[in-house]
């Protein structure tokens, strides 16, 4: 099997342009990331096949010219499949910007809890740490201590507003679920989320 160095290089380069773009925040490098690494890896099993040879007929083709059929119907299902994540990931990215006004990807908040709540416990430790090491403590370390306890305790109550001012729906479940059009944010006259919007 003889491969082309050129389409070897030029599929790695798709692959690698397409997965960079794919950890991007907006839906519309991310669409892109997908169909340009979808067209590298394509053309990486295309090109995998060797050299270009006769149809695989079954009767008076030798077997040793034959080109394999079987990366060419793969090569067909990834663009079909390419196919459908570029509309599933279109329709999302439709429905981000008719929601948010922004396709971008927004952190989780659940994770952003979490990581928060590791950085505040981390930095607790820390202080603890600092604070039972000082031999001499005087009294305004123990009000700098007391102080940045307060504050970390702080961060960690404005975040669990958050949180729950998030959970509050609105009671209708289509709308909570699969979100409600802006216009009809802005119609509802008994939901507050349209005089922000």
């Amino acid at each position: 099997m003889i491969m082309s160095v050129s389409l070897l290089a030029t599929a790695v380069v798709l692959c690698a342009v397409g997965g960079i773009l794919m950890l991007t925040r907006p839906l519309t490098r991310i669409l892109l990331g997908a169909v340009i690494a979808g067209n590298g890896i394509n053309l990486l099993v295309l090109s995998s096949t060797g050299s270009a040879g006769a149809a695989p007929l079954l009767y008076g083709v030798p077997l040793a010219r034959i080109t394999d059929p079987l990366p060419q119907a793969i090569a067909l299902t990834a663009i079909v499949i390419t196919l459908a994540t570029t509309a599933f990931l279109l329709a999302m990215a439709y429905r981000s910007y008719q929601l948010t006004g922004t396709d971008e990807v927004h952190d989780d908040l659940e994770d952003r809890r979490i990581f928060l709540r590791a950085e505040v416990l981390g930095r607790r430790a820390e202080l603890r740490e600092e604070y039972r090491a000082e031999s001499g403590r005087t009294r305004s370390d123990r009000a700098r201590y007391r102080a940045e306890h307060r504050r970390l305790a702080a961060r960690l109550r404005a975040d669990r507003a958050l949180q729950a001012r998030g959970r509050d729906a609105g009671g209708d479940l289509w709308h909570d679920v699969l979100g409600a059009d802006p216009e009809d944010y802005v119609n509802d006259t008994n939901d507050d989320r349209g005089a922000a919007g």
